[in-house]
């Protein structure tokens, strides 16, 4: 009896383990981070200057500076829902990618960008609040969106991929690239998750446990 009892005890916590390890290696919702087009080597970046043609929106660009604090982008559940912080992105979700300095939202629309002549893509919205434009399906080939995985962007309402293709701006914006939709999938749209902060269910408990405390 006493031996069974001990290769139980031992053998039980791997298994209360797995599913925080599942999710261990996933893009969760709430993370910070920073997305890096590996086919340009430039990470999706904002900021408050806004095209001067199209929507007159903020613009988005793509930056090769690795520590600009311009490209920190929240993942966020799609418009007018709330995902659980914590809770790992799906292949195939729909989600929004907001800038976390200007609280504005990744958006597209049926505007011309300025030096592609593919679909603009901007930042719109106030506080994290925009409208369904904001919203942006994740596609990938595993069941969950993985942080070492190349996936892609597509805009759920206009279905352009979110891409780059190397043209650079001028002044005031000086070698940054544009970033645009594409109509088509090809090795312009593949992104991975790359620098940030990676929220944990496990993490999410402890502070929901913490606040019931106080």
């Amino acid at each position: 009896m006493t031996s069974h009892g001990w290769i139980l005890l031992f053998m039980a916590p791997p298994l209360l383990l797995a599913p925080d390890l599942a999710a261990s290696s996933a893009v969760t919702c709430g993370s910070v981070l920073k997305l890096l087009n590996a086919q340009h080597n430039v990470r999706l970046h904002s900021h408050d200057v806004r095209y001067g043609s199209g929507s007159g929106q903020q613009s988005v660009t793509g930056v090769t500076t690795v520590d600009d604090g311009n490209s920190y982008w929240s993942i966020r559940g799609k418009t007018d829902t709330v995902c659980q912080r914590g809770s790992a992105i799906r292949c195939g979700e729909v989600i929004r990618i907001t800038h976390v300095n200007t609280g504005r939202n990744l958006h597209s629309h049926q505007f011309t960008s300025p030096l592609s002549g593919n679909q603009e893509v901007s930042a719109f919205g106030e506080g994290g609040e925009g409208d369904y434009l904001d919203d942006w399906t994740v596609l990938c080939n595993e069941d969950y969106w993985e942080r070492d995985a190349d996936v892609r962007f597509r805009h759920t309402a206009t279905d352009v991929f979110l891409s780059v293709t190397g043209e650079q701006y001028g002044r005031p914006i000086s070698g940054q690239r544009e970033v645009h939709g594409m109509a088509y999938s090809n090795q312009n749209n593949y992104w991975k998750a790359m620098e940030g902060i990676f929220m944990k269910p496990s993490e999410m408990q402890r502070t929901d446990s913490n606040h019931s405390e106080l």
